[in-house]
């Protein structure tokens, strides 16, 4: 239901694309959540409104979710600086465990994870830092949420709409067949 709102939103074709999530899923030891591959499948990872970065599973490793969940969980686990994450008080997640996953960003510093325990893998709430630093945990899909940073300018304080970019979809590949209705 929310991708559909989002493909609305955006006036955007899904893409169709077929992704074989089976090899970072084994890696994660997790599946990930069914409403965020659908999201993969009908945008693959960009930037929606020209400021919200979406990571998917892409060649380009700037919007792909394994790629920069491996940057972040290896500058996390780097003990050069001691025992501080930059997710603190939280880690980014590690398989097995309790941690953080990165999937999407702002320009303005904000920052989206889901929240994953090894021991509840269903479970999969969106945890939402905020510029000033300031945490925020919804039990929501992705895709719900991501409607709400696009579409709700109450929706404090991630909400995109009250500054009034627009609701599109640029694709992170620049592939010809980007999606955009014709």
């Amino acid at each position: 239901m929310w991708t559909r709102k989002l493909i609305e939103l955006t006036g955007w074709k899904p893409l169709g694309i077929a992704v074989d999530w089976a090899e970072f899923e084994g890696e994660l030891g997790v599946a990930l959540p069914a409403d965020y591959k659908e999201l993969c499948e009908v945008f693959g990872g960009g930037v929606f409104s020209d400021s919200v970065y979406f990571l998917g599973r892409v060649e380009d490793r700037a919007f792909d979710l394994p790629a920069q969940w491996r940057v972040f969980l290896s500058v996390d686990r780097d003990s050069t600086y001691g025992d501080v994450s930059a997710v603190d008080p939280y880690a980014i997640y590690a398989p097995g465990g309790k941690g953080l996953v990165p999937w999407g960003s702002t320009e303005w510093a904000d920052a989206y994870y889901w929240l994953v325990d090894a021991e509840r893998p269903g479970d999969w709430p969106v945890l939402a830092r905020a510029e000033d630093g300031a945490w925020h945990r919804y039990d929501m899909s992705t895709s719900e949420f991501l409607y709400r940073v696009l579409a709700d300018a109450g929706f404090s304080p991630f909400g995109v709409a009250r500054h009034d970019l627009g609701t599109t979809f640029d694709p992170a590949s620049g592939d010809p067949c980007d999606g955009r209705p014709g």
